[in-house]
């Protein structure tokens, strides 16, 4: 029992370290990643806090946290790649600089 309740400290720890990883990252990959890392360390503290009550439920929690976590941090991503959601707006973009919006070749 005071194993898991030493593994929960460590986990607690980490996801500090994280967090300041979070805050001080000179990238915003770094950010990003420290986040993806706060998720992941927050799905095993929720793990290691249902087998410590003794409530298996958690581990569904956990399970929707981790779907959630890898959906956000795609989401994340693509939007700072190509800073737009909608992948329509993703291919106009480049005919829209050319001040031809109609599509035609009389400028």
């Amino acid at each position: 029992m005071i194993m898991f309740v030493v593994a929960t400290i460590a986990v607690i720890v980490a996801i500090v370290i994280a967090l300041a990883r979070a805050i001080l990252g000179p990238s915003l990959y770094d950010r990003v990643l420290a986040g993806n890392a706060v998720g992941t360390k927050t799905i095993l503290l929720l793990g290691l806090m249902g087998f410590l009550t003794g409530r298996p439920e958690f581990l569904d929690i956990a399970l929707l946290y981790a779907l959630m976590n890898f959906i956000a941090t795609i989401a994340i991503l693509k939007f700072f790649a190509y800073r737009t959601m909608s992948p329509q707006m993703r291919d106009m973009s480049p005919r829209l600089g050319n001040g031809n919006h109609d599509g035609g070749a009389d400028g």
